[in-house]
């Protein structure tokens, strides 16, 4: 069940990466119109319509991320411990702090996203979408790499 769990844990943390990278490069690098390219296509997104999404699938993986974390807790930190891999295990450490001030941030995102989309608020709006990826892109990697140096199921 466990391992369930951490893939769905893993596919919902890859939507929100998708959807907090989008709604990032749209805001901070707007296309003017649509040319056809990848680039142009990554950059003119409507990155109003991701903040729900966002939202919902950080507070959805944290959910999930909080129920597999006794698994973690109990057998997987303890490992790195025994083989000294004191980086990795700091690293999650640091996720987890991490990951609360970002859903600490989630009403501050919610509440620029939600204003009308005027230039006096565009540089707030741009900081904390941008905090907020960077939390999710560190959170995501710290994830990945600690699973794959002793997953669920080893």
């Amino acid at each position: 069940m466990l391992t369930v769990l951490l893939i769905v844990h893993s596919l919902m943390a890859v939507g929100l990466l998708g959807a907090i990278t989008h709604q990032t490069v749209g805001v901070w690098w707007p296309a003017k119109k649509r040319t056809g390219s990848f680039v142009s296509s990554l950059r003119s997104v409507p990155s109003m319509t991701y903040t729900n999404a966002v939202i919902v699938l950080f507070i959805l993986t944290m959910i999930v991320g909080s129920i597999i974390y006794t698994e973690y807790r109990v057998s997987i930190r303890v490992t790195l411990q025994d083989y000294r891999m004191y980086v990795p295990e700091g690293a999650f450490e640091l996720k987890e702090h991490v990951a609360s001030i970002a859903l600490g941030l989630l009403p501050a995102y919610w509440y620029y996203w939600r204003q009308s989309l005027s230039q006096d608020r565009a540089t707030t709006r741009a900081m904390v979408t941008t905090l907020v990826a960077c939390i999710v892109w560190y959170n995501f990697l710290v994830g990945h790499v600690v699973n794959n140096i002793r997953g669920f199921g080893s």
